[in-house]
């Protein structure tokens, strides 16, 4: 690193990860993981579901995902909006949809603007390139937003970024946790961010219990513990398949993953607000799915279930293009509108319940067999619904 001692360079790498506009950047040995021992363990209890990627060896360890790996540098960059948290009407059947309304989706916070992992990966690599001008030393690095074998999260914490909350979330003191994290793995030898004798960040949640308590579908089998096959967020995005008819009724209107346990955390009430466009919620004109954030005649914030429900594949495609919920896949998102209408509120004898009645009727006889099972389900729990 020429002339720098590993303090100034990690001093140094801090500074521009500023620079580049991160809002919070540490670095951490590849070494002393101690979460990371726990994964096996995850993993067999099943909590893992279908995401298979997950049991790639190499998240055991960062040096196999890089030869002669010594250190982690990990970004943070907060994607707080001023829009309201979960609204009401993502908690099943507390909120009934006027007649004159179209029932409300919900697609969460972190997919409502730009893609993050475009850019993260852009600033990450920024960041690399700047290190190789500035560091005189030869040296390897991969960047990962999402994409590679790290566990973000556990290197975070070691990186002095904030703890692991019981909701299993990076939670920072002064940020709170609406925050997407990127890595860089590197052959470089590093200063960590904290001192050998300077403890990672404290827990802070104490005896709050909000995050476990909130959730709809119990995806917490202990603090600190997800089971990700109860998670809204997995079922509405990860899950490729049938969501299971018990978890259903308590998915309200999540379309594209949740944000409740994030919601009710109380070290999320006073998080600042990020001033980055991007994020905010995408607006687009309903003929052409042209985006434009100030006309647009739809919204990613609560889009209306009925349109949701009748996307094209071409339509999704075209609408979802760079943007982080394209990953629920147009057939998921589909049967997660036609879940979410089966949960509405809608009042009786209103036109709209006999609208969405006659849709999800027509649904049920869709080619699409996955499509078809969720449609069915939906329309029997609202004629059972208009018959209570």
């Amino acid at each position: 690193m020429g002339n720098m001692t590993p303090g100034e360079a990690t001093r140094w790498v801090e500074a521009q990860a500023s620079a580049l506009g991160f809002d919070l950047c540490g670095v951490a040995a590849v070494e002393g993981l101690d979460e990371v021992a726990h994964l096996p363990e995850w993993l067999a209890s099943g909590y893992a579901g279908e995401m298979k990627y997950l049991h790639d060896e190499r998240r055991g360890d960062p040096r196999l995902a890089l030869a002669g790996a010594r250190s982690l540098i990990v970004v943070a960059q907060n994607y707080n909006t001023a829009h309201p948290h979960t609204p009401e009407a993502q908690i099943p059947q507390s909120r009934n949809v006027r007649d004159d309304e179209s029932p409300r989706g919900w697609i969460s916070r972190y997919a409502w603007g730009d893609d993050y992992h475009d850019l993260l990966r852009e600033k990450l690599n920024a960041l690399v390139r700047s290190m190789r001008q500035q560091f005189a030393d030869s040296f390897e690095a991969n960047a990962y937003v999402d994409t590679g074998p790290v566990i973000e999260r556990v290197a975070a914490k070691y990186a002095g970024l904030g703890w692991l909350a019981k909701n299993t979330c990076l939670i920072n003191q002064k940020v709170g946790s609406w925050l997407f994290l990127g890595v860089i793995v590197t052959t470089l030898d590093l200063e960590p961010s904290l001192a050998p004798s300077e403890p990672v960040p404290r827990d802070l949640c104490g005896s709050c219990t909000r995050c476990l308590d909130a959730c709809p579908t119990d995806a917490f089998p202990q603090p600190y513990v997800l089971d990700s096959r109860r998670c809204i967020s997995y079922l509405t995005i990860e899950l490729r398949g049938a969501i299971p008819e018990q978890l259903r009724a308590q998915m309200g209107s999540a379309v594209i993953g949740c944000d409740i346990c994030q919601d009710v955390c109380p070290w999320n009430r006073k998080a600042p607000l990020t001033g980055l466009a991007a994020f905010e919620p995408r607006r687009f004109h309903e003929a052409t799915g042209a985006r434009d954030d100030q006309s647009g005649t739809r919204s990613f914030l609560a889009p209306e279930l009925e349109w949701m429900a009748t996307l094209t594949q071409e339509e999704f495609s075209r609408i979802f293009r760079k943007s982080a919920a394209k990953r629920a896949k147009w057939r998921g998102v589909v049967r997660n509108a036609c879940v979410a209408l089966g949960n509405a509120a809608i009042p009786e004898g209103s036109p709209m319940r006999a609208r969405v009645i006659g849709l999800l009727e027509r649904l049920a006889k869709s080619d699409d067999a996955l499509i078809a099972e969720h449609a069915r389900w939906a329309y029997e729990r609202q004629r059972a619904a208009g018959k209570g």
